[in-house]
C-alpha cells in the first residue's frame, strides 16, 4: 500500500512521538507516587534506560506501548504502509526488550513491564485496581 503523506508530512508526523514523559508513564509514576513509592526517572547507568527506577526495592519498570513493543492485544496492528520495515523494527524491539531485561535480572534487578493497553481507556476504580497490583508486585 503507498503512504497517502508525503515524507515531509510523514516526517513531522513520526517526529510528535515522545520517548520519555508520555501520557502513559505520567499515569504510572503517579499512581505509584500516590501509593507513597519514590523512585528516579531515566536509569541512568542501567541497561535499556529504564522509565522508572525504584532503588530501594532494587526494581525497574518499563512503560511499553503496545504497538512499539508488539504486544499481543487488540490495539497492535501492523501498518498496511511498509509492512516489511515496521516487522523487522518491531522485532528488532522485542528482541531488545528482551535481552535488556535478562541484563537487569543478572544485575540483580526486578523488571516489571505495564503496557499501554492495561491503563488505556480504563476507569479510575480499574486503575486503581492495576496501582494496587503494581504495589504488590514491587514490594515483593
Amino acid at each position: 500500500m503507498v503512504d497517502s503523506l508525503t515524507p515531509a508530512q510523514r516526517s513531522a508526523q513520526m517526529s510528535r512521538i515522545r520517548g520519555s514523559n508520555t501520557k502513559l508513564e505520567v499515569l504510572v509514576r503517579k499512581g505509584l507516587h500516590a501509593r507513597g513509592f519514590r523512585y528516579r526517572l531515566g536509569g541512568a547507568g542501567l541497561p535499556g534506560r529504564p522509565d522508572i527506577v525504584l532503588p530501594k526495592y532494587r526494581t525497574v519498570v518499563f512503560v511499553h506501548g503496545c504497538f512499539w513493543h508488539g504486544h499481543d492485544c487488540p490495539l497492535y496492528r501492523l501498518p498496511k504502509t511498509r509492512p516489511e520495515f515496521w516487522q523487522a523494527k518491531i522485532l528488532s524491539n522485542r528482541a531488545r526488550d528482551a535481552r535488556v531485561k535478562a541484563e537487569l535480572q543478572i544485575m540483580g534487578w526486578k523488571v516489571i513491564e505495564t503496557w499501554e493497553c492495561s491503563l488505556r481507556d480504563t476507569h479510575q476504580r480499574e486503575q486503581n485496581y492495576f496501582f494496587d497490583a503494581l504495589a504488590v508486585s514491587i514490594k515483593t
